[in-house]
Parts: structure tokens; sequence; C-alpha cells
């Protein structure tokens, strides 16, 4: 029975857990949260995920979410992008950044600039956080100046974490032409045999444009 991605092609952190299943060739499928019509908000999706979020993976009697943690479930499963020795650590040092000052900044300001009514969207609020986000891609910026990769000589869970909202085309406050490392970077990512873009990977929640 192929593994179960409960997930929405818009979700950055959906992503990350799709491409580390889909780059490390275990058989899996997505199931689609209607999140933009109230799906993780429903009694239904809390009786399997109290935290109302997606992704969800699901494995036989197995359930896991958090992005983070279905990533290193793949690396354990697999023995793919965890790192070697030490380099572990660097890479959940990585992990626990993105979702701390990347992530969680990039899907918030593509969020209100993307997804709320126009005469919603609070200028203020965007115009800080996309301040917040400047000196956050600068970090990976300066970190990716002669690396092909965040962590050692190969694609980790570093990687394919922090790429998770990078490839999206809504605007948010990054072009990757401003960010030549970056840009570099993402495109080693791209050139990986399986990756496939977001929304290829998974199934909108929303009809495309």
């Amino acid at each position: 029975m192929a593994i179960e991605l409960h997930c929405f092609g818009e979700s950055g952190n959906s992503y990350k857990a799709a491409l580390a299943l889909e780059l490390a060739g275990l058989d899996w499928v997505p199931v689609k949260v209607d999140f933009f019509a109230g799906e993780a908000r429903s009694p239904e999706w809390r009786a399997q995920n109290p935290m109302g979020e997606a992704p969800v993976l699901v494995d036989g009697d197995f359930r896991l979410s958090q992005s983070g943690a279905i990533q290193q479930w793949v690396a354990d499963r697999t023995g793919k992008f965890g790192g070697e020795g030490d380099d572990r650590y660097q890479v959940l040092r990585w992990v626990l950044w993105d979702n701390h000052k990347l992530s969680s900044q990039a899907g918030m300001t593509r969020f209100l600039m993307n997804f709320l009514p126009p005469e919603k969207r609070p200028q203020p609020v965007v115009d800080f956080m996309q301040g917040r986000l400047r000196a956050t891609y600068d970090v990976l910026e300066s970190h990716l100046a002669g690396r092909d990769w965040i962590v050692g000589d190969g694609v980790t869970n570093a990687d394919l974490s922090c790429c998770g909202y990078l490839f999206y085309p809504e605007p948010f406050g990054f072009d990757r032409a401003d960010w030549p490392n970056i840009d570099r970077w993402l495109s080693n990512i791209e050139a990986l045999d399986g990756w496939k873009h977001p929304y290829d990977l998974m199934p909108r929640a929303l009809p495309s444009k």
C-alpha cells in the first residue's frame, strides 16, 4: 500500500515532505487537503491531526505531521538526506533555522500577499515581514557562497527544507535574480533526478489562474 501524504500544492511545508518522498524514490501518493475551504479546521481533520495543519503522512496505522519530522522519517527509512556523522546535526540546525526564520516568514508573507482579498491585505505587516525576509535571505546567500549544498557534498533535508517556499511563482518579495548564490543552489535542486515543481507534485487547493 502506498504511503499517503495529505497535502496541497500551495503549501510550502507540504512541498518539503512531498519532495523528500519523491526524491527518495518511495511509493507515495498525494491526498488533497481542501485547505482554503476549511478542511484543516474541521473536526474530522483535527481527529487525525490536532495541530490542524498539513502535511500529514499516513503509512498504514502510522501517522505523522510536521514537515521536518516527515523528512526525518524519510531519512531514517531510506538512509537518504539525513547527513553523515556530525553533519547530521548541521542538517538539523538548518532545518530548525528554516522552520523558524525562513519558511515561517515566507509562508505568512506569501499568504498575506496572495491568498487574502486585496482589501484585507495588511501592507504595514507585509512591509515589515519583507524586511525580515531580506535579512534571512542574506544569511542563506552568504552561507551558499562557494557551496553547492547547504551541508556537505550532496542534497540533504537542509536543502529540501530551505527551498520549500522559494520555487513558488506568487510574489512575496523574493526574486531569484537578486540572490545569485541562492539562484545557483535552487538550480542544483531543480537538476536532481526526480525533482518536480510543487504544482506538479501535489494537487492544488485553488484553481490555477
